[in-house]
């Protein structure tokens, strides 16, 4: 079997995923939307957040299960308005 040889890398360094301002506010047990893209966006509940704030996994409604999100997906959380 040959090998994939890889060339050309760029020489740019790997730069750091930083949560949003407002990632650092939610806490567990807050109501969320996680939009995923323009017009799809999914209700849920924040079930744990990690300690820098850069990993929530949010509990969707409607039965359609639990998600981890990480800052770098380039997906949105909005907290809901209560």
């Amino acid at each position: 079997m040959a090998k994939r040889k890889t060339t050309g890398w760029p020489e740019a360094p790997v730069l750091r995923a930083v949560p949003a301002e407002h990632w650092k506010q939610l806490r567990r047990g807050d109501r969320v939307k996680v939009k995923l893209a323009p017009g799809f966006e999914n209700p849920g509940q924040v079930d744990a957040v990690s300690g820098d704030h850069s990993v929530v996994w949010v509990n969707l409604d409607g039965g359609r299960g639990r998600t981890l999100v990480h800052c770098g997906d380039g997906v949105e959380i909005v907290p809901q308005e209560s």
